[in-house]
């Protein structure tokens, strides 16, 4: 049976940070760094392409910004075929964030669609499991890294 209705991947965190914080933590690639990629060719800013690179696995990827709202939202398209990804921002009232993340735009068989919509939800759950150990604790747990040790096969 195919796929009716083209999956939306979708995942949200509470930071216990103020959402200026925690948007910086995304557009800036030396905090970005902390949590997910190895290093990054320059901040996210509108229109922007730039590369991030998980040295660890050998890739990388480039990311177009498609719009940046400072505090609010982050829209980019990465790899080939493009695919949008996009972070909500939302400010609580105690000085908390919550962000949201979505990805979306899967292609191939049924089988394809349904493994890559699984991958980027877990690979999202990680990130914003990393984001919110540095920014709240100040640890780098190096989930990404560690999510496929090199001496373990699967």
């Amino acid at each position: 049976m195919a796929l009716t209705v083209p999956p939306v991947v979708k995942t949200q965190m509470l930071i216990r940070r103020p959402v200026g914080e925690v948007y910086r933590a995304f557009v800036d690639p030396d905090i970005t760094t902390k949590f997910w990629f190895t290093r990054g060719s320059g901040p996210l800013e509108s229109n922007a392409r730039v590369t991030w690179y998980w040295d660890m696995y050998g890739v990388s990827t480039i990311v177009h910004v498609k719009e940046l709202t400072p505090d609010s939202r982050i829209l980019i398209e990465w790899d080939d075929p493009p695919l949008p990804v996009e972070w909500q921002f939302q400010s609580r009232p105690d000085g908390t964030s919550v962000v949201r993340i979505q990805n979306w735009g899967f292609r191939g068989t049924d089988d394809e669609v349904v493994r890559q919509a699984l991958d980027s939800q877990g690979g999202f759950h990680l990130v914003l499991a990393g984001l919110k150990a540095w920014l709240e604790q100040g640890v780098a747990l190096n989930l990404v890294g560690d999510h496929f040790p090199p001496e373990v096969s699967g």
